[in-house]
């Protein structure tokens, strides 16, 4: 005889009531409300967005905010009507912010609600919070110049009794890599310690190591501040936000399971770092020139090339602040948007919903836009649309994975785009690798070896058999060649090294190279033709800025080949 389950039964009832929900949801929000829906159940809630809206006001209005981004708010609503959605506006106008309404279920407001919850139960457990204090960081920060700096105030935390003593420690390690410059922070855990390195100027620098108790500690602070399952042992991503006077720092936080338990990195996005001025980025004048004549246009299509992490974003959005005006319109299609910029629409590629950066081309093209940024040229559709944009009026930046510059033409022939086409829409491409800047307060001269100084004589040669003036680039060709090393000093954190400068190459599609496209040229005929148009290959650049002191031979050999022919 087969028995009767109740509550397995009941279980059964009420997945079934909370699908119908969902759909009922989700017709009434597009045929009577006109209001986008949404399902948050599988959506992680952002713990800043919580806090624009008290949890009393939430479930008295029966709505939830999940996502704050900028100064835009994403809220929920069980029961639309006008005057709810008049009256939020205002309180959130009041607050400085923008508000996007969806419909949702009450499963899905439960969600939100039950993460209130969860972070009141935290803030109470441990008195001061999950809150990142501006201000608590300012302070913090004053007391760091250095790596080491950030150790002593670590150790000192740890020995100390106060109850929050985790949220002191996250708050020294943010504050000191706020204040030094870094780009990430990786926590790992080992067998029987964790780890703490800092990423400053693209190379990783071990800051300290602590024990397991103290990492899994900071591992569910910062699980409980990105939004994340306390409880997932998965891959995670979340993010939270740092209001630094006028300007808001992101932190993309990353966790993955590792032998010893999760390894931990979060970035950090600093508006500031990404606000580099086309004249700041190394580039030499008569390349400058090109670049600054190439962007003014109204249409053509110009591609930064270079391997992840060499800084083809910073270049885009230098050209993008650079042309910026209220008289063009200006769209971006990026994966992900890093970095907010006035006054320029931005859109956000989601791959799961279909919205692809071939999907956002078409759809931004539909915008009437002057000026279309494409994060990435992946595939041929991509590249055929962007070639004819740059045909029919705009002007069109983009990326593309190629070694250097040289490489455009047979990677977009490859990508299917029409040789003939490609000669008037394709203006300029760029190559760019980052290096260090050798600190300036303690770098000191190097001897050459034999091998360097004969590489360093072949390039200074090439340069002036292509007819460029040494001199134009603050080099004395009859001078003994003068080059320095890193030593490393408190300025620089021991590295040696301060800041990064881009090495730059580019090739003009001119009058030579517009004969031989057609022809589906190698990357060596097109290196020849160009060299005659006088803009410095990497390597050269790479060697006048060894001989100018800014940089080592050791930082331009890790990106470019010296010897090459």
């Amino acid at each position: 005889m087969a028995q009767f389950d109740e509550e397995k039964e009941n279980k059964q009832l009420d997945e079934i009531h909370k699908a119908e929900e969902e759909q009922l949801v989700e017709v009434l929000a597009g045929s009577k409300y006109n209001l986008p829906y949404i399902n948050l159940l599988p959506i992680g809630i952002d713990n800043e967005a919580l806090r624009a809206i008290s949890e009393k006001d939430a479930r008295e209005m029966n709505i939830g905010p999940f996502k704050l981004s900028g100064k835009n708010i994403y809220i929920a609503l069980r029961s639309p009507s006008d005057d709810l959605i008049s009256k939020l506006k205002d309180d959130m106008e009041r607050k400085n912010l923008v508000p996007t309404f969806y419909m949702a279920s009450s499963s899905s407001l439960n969600k939100i609600w039950n993460r209130y919850q969860e972070l009141s139960m935290a803030e109470n457990s441990k008195v001061g919070g999950i809150d990142i204090s501006a201000e608590i960081l300012r302070d913090t920060a004053k007391n760091i110049q250095k790596m080491q700096d950030m150790e002593k105030l670590i150790l000192s935390a740890m020995e100390g009794k106060q109850i929050h003593k985790i949220s002191h420690i996250l708050e020294i390690i943010l504050a000191g890599a706020i204040a030094i410059q870094a780009s990430d922070i990786h926590i790992e855990a080992e067998q029987d310690r964790s780890r703490l390195r800092l990423r400053l100027d693209g190379v990783l620098h071990d800051v300290m190591f602590f024990d397991l108790s103290v990492y899994h500690l900071l591992n569910s602070r910062i699980k409980l501040l990105s939004g994340m399952k306390l409880t997932s042992r998965t891959a995670q991503d979340g993010r939270f936000s740092i209001m630094e006077e006028k300007e808001e720092i992101s932190i993309r936080a990353s966790l993955i399971p590792g032998a010893y338990g999760e390894s931990i990195v979060m970035r950090i996005l600093d508006p500031k770092s990404i606000q580099v001025k086309l004249e700041d980025m190394g580039i030499e004048p008569y390349l400058f020139s090109i670049i600054e004549a190439e962007i003014k246009k109204p249409n053509g299509m110009i591609l930064v090339t270079g391997p992840t992490g060499s800084g083809k974003t910073t270049t885009l959005y230098a050209f993008l602040n650079k042309i910026y005006s209220p008289e063009i319109k200006i769209i971006t299609i990026e994966d992900p948007i890093e970095y907010h910029l006035t006054g320029i629409t931005q859109t956000q590629t989601d791959n799961e919903k279909g919205y692809t950066f071939l999907e956002g081309l078409r759809s931004g093209l539909r915008q009437d836009p002057d000026v279309v940024m494409v994060g990435e040229i992946r595939d041929a559709e991509t590249a055929k649309i962007a070639v004819e944009s740059a045909l029919t009026g705009h002007l069109v930046f983009s990326t593309l994975h190629t070694n250097n510059a040289a490489g455009v033409i047979p990677r977009l022939i490859d990508l299917e785009v029409n040789p003939k086409i490609m000669v008037s829409a394709l203006s300029l491409s760029i190559a760019q690798r980052l290096v260090r800047k050798l600190c300036q307060a303690c770098k000191k001269e190097k001897t050459l070896t034999e091998e360097e100084n004969k590489t360093i004589k072949t390039i200074m040669n090439g340069i002036k058999e292509e007819g460029k003036d040494l001199k134009n680039y603050n080099i004395n060709p009859d001078a003994p060649v003068k080059v320095f090393s890193a030593v490393g000093c408190e300025k620089c954190n021991m590295t040696g090294y301060k800041g990064r400068m881009g090495i730059f190459e580019a090739i003009k599609t001119d009058e030579s190279i517009e004969k031989i496209i057609p022809e589906n040229p190698s990357e060596r005929e097109i290196k020849k033709v160009s060299s005659h148009q006088g803009i410095l290959s990497m390597r050269q650049d790479g060697i006048v800025k060894i001989l100018n002191g800014i940089t080592s031979i050791d930082e331009v050999q890790s990106v470019v080949d010296l010897n090459e022919e």
